[in-house]
């Protein structure tokens, strides 16, 4: 299968809010990290030059892999690419005998590589087939449009877009494969085109990014991984570890936050008259070093309009044992 080049070689190009990621994982010689979610490579390098140091790359794509492989030259046995899903990285890092690192960061959602690349079919810019799968694996995006119910695809793509028109798209999904199944993302896009009208006042997305969108995380199970990844990455980090999240939409953002502020014990929306919860009574496992998520600046959002929704969160482990571990 034909790769776009930009998916060829590790890439300098900061990532979003990369400084700002790299500065709250607390880089020093002799620690040991984890970038989730390995990508182009762009927070691993800025990691491996901050400080000599151990790194782990892990991405579920083996194309990233093919990228990741190529730093091992560069770094030697500083760096370690594994191929797999962020939500095993304990299990995952015990295969290299580790079972405790210093700060893990996770750069949620799709990456560039795979945006651009028409191949993979992520992105409504390009003609491509209806893919998305980041694995590479399992099923596509083309088998669930054309085979998951009108009434479960509506909601799919209510719940994993905030689509308000979901009924109505799932609706003109479900006639338009009556007559011929779907299989491009330029015939699905135009679809959703002509069911959702463009909302000027938000700056004129396009009508299908929230479909879209609904599709990816639902084919990657990408909000379930999320949660896996937060657990793994509390079994993880060593007392006083960091752990940084960068979110771009509100569904992955509002899990971290949640997962944060669990696991240090404030109860969202809770009245301090009421009896104690079970996971109250829980020692905290993180403190929350980031009060609101850091936003990226004009400089940045006008270089890379795609970091516009960007949001990043910080917490620091405590010595309490995982809540994963505890009864």
């Amino acid at each position: 299968m034909n790769r776009s080049s930009a998916a060829s070689e590790p890439t300098n190009h900061l990532p979003v809010l990369c400084e700002e990621a790299i500065d709250h994982l607390n880089i020093r010689d002799g620690g040991c990290y984890v970038d989730g979610t390995f990508g182009a490579g762009g927070y691993s390098i800025n990691i491996l030059t901050r400080a000599k140091c151990r790194l782990f790359a892990i991405d579920r794509d083996p194309a990233a892999i093919v990228v990741a492989n190529k730093l091992s030259t560069r770094y030697g046995q500083s760096f370690v690419a594994i191929q797999g899903c962020f939500g095993s990285m304990d299990s995952l890092l015990s295969g290299h005998g580790v079972e405790q690192v210093d700060a893990v960061v996770l750069d949620l959602g799709i990456s560039s590589n795979q945006l651009d690349d028409p191949v993979r079919g992520f992105s409504f810019r390009f003609d491509g087939p209806l893919d998305m799968r980041m694995g590479q694996n399992g099923v596509t995006a083309a088998e669930v449009v054309n085979s998951l119910s009108e009434s479960d695809l509506a909601d799919v793509i209510y719940s994993l877009g905030e689509e308000k028109l979901s009924r109505q798209v799932s609706r003109a999904i479900a006639t338009a494969r009556s007559k011929c199944p779907i299989h491009s993302t330029s015939k699905l896009a135009d679809i959703v085109r002509g069911v959702v009208p463009r909302d000027h006042r938000r700056g004129g997305s396009d009508p299908a990014t929230k479909t879209f969108q609904a599709l990816r995380i639902y084919i990657n199970d990408e909000l379930n991984e999320l949660d896996r990844g937060l657990e793994a990455a509390e079994r993880l980090l060593v007392p006083g570890g960091r752990l940084v999240v960068v979110a771009f939409h509100s569904l992955e953002d509002r899990r971290v936050k949640n997962f944060f502020k669990q696991r240090q014990a404030v109860e969202l929306g809770r009245s301090r008259h009421l009896p104690p919860t079970t996971h109250e009574e829980k020692e905290p496992s993180f403190k929350i070093i980031t009060k609101r998520p850091l936003r990226p600046g004009i400089s940045e959002t006008t270089i890379n309009p795609r970091a516009r929704s960007a949001r990043l969160r910080v917490a620091e482990r405590t010595a309490a044992p995982p809540w994963t571990e505890i009864n």
